[in-house]
């Protein structure tokens, strides 16, 4: 086994499923900590960029990232480009950033993996035959980092996060709290987002 950045068995668990990206994420997130010199992040000070979108099975990756890092959607410390791509960047303020992208054949010869000709046909990762998972998954950990991961320092990139705040307001209509960045005003009076009308405008759009 040449790597040493194996998830935890509660990875598996907390992620849902056995699959081979959730581990080649958790091993990208583990790299890049070492890279800049920084440890799994307990608070908010270390953000990740993926440039996941959505509609492909490889966005298991951010879990193990967020697993790695401790960079998780619920502190706000990952959002996504939506670039549709198999990378990301990882930004310490005192220690930099640097963008990890899977290579090109590493992602060839993984599919070759019978574990994606289920994939293919609608099978879910869970009813894929257990050691069908394992073979790829075990293959992944034996791969070398240099034949997994293309590495690149982003010296210019910068990063300012949203001033994080407690005040907030009801709103005049449902009587629900919202966040003061979220407040909208609808015949004079505070409202939230949902009520404003403005929700049903954002789906359409999208």
């Amino acid at each position: 086994m040449v790597t040493r950045y194996i998830p935890p068995e509660w990875a598996f668990e907390f992620h849902g499923h056995e699959c081979p990206f959730m581990p080649v994420g958790y091993r990208m997130g583990m790299l890049a900590l070492a890279y800049l010199g920084v440890e799994r992040e307990p608070d908010h000070g270390f953000y990740v960029f993926p440039e996941l979108g959505e509609g492909h099975p490889q966005t298991c990756m951010m879990d193990g990232i967020q697993i790695a890092t401790g960079a998780t959607y619920g502190k706000v410390l990952m959002a996504k480009t939506f670039y549709g791509k198999l990378a990301a960047t990882f930004y310490h303020p005192q220690k930099g950033a640097v963008r990890y992208s899977l290579l090109p054949d590493f992602v060839d010869a993984m599919g070759k993996f019978e574990f994606f000709a289920y994939r293919k046909r609608g099978i879910e990762p869970s009813h894929i035959p257990l050691e069908v998972r394992r073979e790829v998954i075990q293959w992944t950990y034996e791969q070398p980092d240099e034949a997994i991961f293309k590495v690149e320092p982003r010296p210019d990139f910068r990063y300012t996060p949203v001033q994080g705040s407690f005040n907030k307001t009801k709103c005049s209509v449902c009587g629900e709290y919202v966040f003061e960045r979220y407040v909208r005003i609808k015949d004079g009076k505070p409202v939230c987002i949902p009520c404003s009308g403005y929700e049903k405008q954002v789906l359409v759009e999208r």
